[in-house]
């Protein structure tokens, strides 16, 4: 009996928790992905699109999200003609995202924790290509907005094609590892 009470008190505590969290969806087409990736020669810029996504709240504090990314939108947005039509052939290859093959990339988070004011520090999964690394960022939340940047290392991902770490005779043909991502989620 005594037992049967601690699993009706564990259930009616995961019930009121659930109750509480309210999952919000983003907007895919007001929410944003902006890339920049450099090279020892310059860089390049573009987007990416969200599939779907949501953040879990309670009340108002952040308590978690999960997100799929359309690896196929994949575009560069410094280039036009001819030479976007390369890059973005190039980015979507098996040199780098082989979207043929993983026509998505995945987040989820893991551990939220409160900085500052509406600020979160944000430990979740990245799944690209099939591998999955934790990643660790900010994250500022303001009324149905929220907003984070951070860098990625694509070699974590298997994503080697020109990285000076791997190749390290490569000269003036080396990418950074690192490219760096600007999020803004509409919800």
């Amino acid at each position: 009996m005594k037992n049967l009470k601690l699993i009706a008190l564990a259930f009616v505590a995961f019930a009121t928790v659930s109750v509480n969290a309210q999952n919000k969806k983003i907007d895919v087409a007001t929410s944003s992905i902006e890339w920049v990736g450099k090279k020892v020669t310059g860089q390049h810029n573009g987007t990416v699109n969200f599939k779907e996504g949501t953040l879990v709240f309670k009340g108002k504090a952040l308590k978690g999200g999960s997100f799929t990314v359309d690896m196929n939108s994949l575009t560069a947005t410094d280039l036009k003609g001819e030479y976007q039509g390369k890059l973005n052939g190039h980015l979507k290859a098996d040199d780098f995202f082989g979207t043929a093959k993983f026509p998505t990339a995945t987040l989820v988070f893991k551990t939220i924790g409160s900085k500052a004011k509406d600020v979160y520090t944000v430990t979740a999964d990245l799944t690209i290509k099939g591998i999955t690394k934790p990643v660790s960022f900010e994250m500022t939340v303001n009324e149905n907005t929220a907003t984070t940047a951070f860098n990625v290392d694509r070699t974590k991902y298997g994503i080697e094609y020109n990285s000076k770490s791997i190749f390290a005779s490569i000269g003036d043909k080396a990418i950074n590892d690192e490219f760096e991502l600007k999020v803004t989620l509409k919800f």
